[in-house]
């Protein structure tokens, strides 16, 4: 019985998805699902990438909490349309929750929309919310284990972003061993390799993200 409520509660969850996918899509919007654990530097790259390109994308952010409007703040000192969800205790965001949000934002002025996810590693990748694709950040804190323990978010992603690459000397990590293992989960992630706070990598990033909005919601294509 647990099993077909789980597989119910994800049918429903696709449905409504799909809806918020085809009204992104009418509407011109290329949209990211931003996910990581708590602490990687979401908001951080989501604030260096808008500053970067903001004057050849419109960017538009819903913002995913437990709790706060912190990251919010950040991220509406930009100038660009926020939206800010409390879960109140979920551990991460569902089609549903962005359904209801979406009306707030002003779409015909939105080019990239991303939703930055709750923090954490196991539910949001789980949950189709209507993205054109996946994105994850990884912070090398974290250690190299975490491609082999926690699968299904690498498998599920189109890019991953390493971050704080510039504490590599002080860690005993191994970027060789992260991008292996990812890799090996899912053979098509893209890896950027950055340091959010001194923008060495970022570039790269920025090249595809706006590649890949050129691209539209053809997923995979570049």
């Amino acid at each position: 019985m647990k099993v077909k409520l789980v597989k119910k509660i994800l049918a429903a969850n696709d449905r409504i998805a799909e809806a918020n996918r085809r009204l992104l899509s009418d509407a011109e919007v290329f949209s990211l699902n931003l996910m990581s654990a708590p602490g990687a530097g979401k908001t951080t790259l989501l604030s260096r990438t808008i500053g970067a390109l903001g004057g050849k994308l419109r960017f538009g952010v819903i913002e995913g909490d437990i709790q706060g409007t912190h990251d919010a703040e950040v991220i509406s000192a930009h100038g660009v349309p926020v939206v800010q969800i409390n879960t109140e205790g979920a551990c991460h965001l569902d089609a549903n929750m962005i359904n209801e949000i979406l009306p707030q934002l002003p779409l015909e002025e939105i080019d990239v929309l991303v939703v930055e996810n709750v923090g954490n590693l196991v539910c949001p990748a789980e949950f189709d919310v209507g993205e054109d694709a996946k994105v994850m950040l990884l912070s090398i804190t974290e250690g190299d284990d975490k491609p082999l323990k926690y699968p299904l978010m690498f498998q599920k992603s189109e890019a991953l972003i390493i971050n704080k690459i510039d504490l590599v000397p002080h860690l005993d990590v191994s970027l060789e061993k992260i991008r292996r293992d990812a890799q090996g989960l899912n053979p098509k992630l893209r890896i950027f390799e950055v340091s959010c706070k001194s923008g060495e990598g970022m570039e790269a990033w920025y090249g595809w993200l706006q590649g890949r909005k050129e691209s539209g919601s053809l997923h995979g294509a570049l």
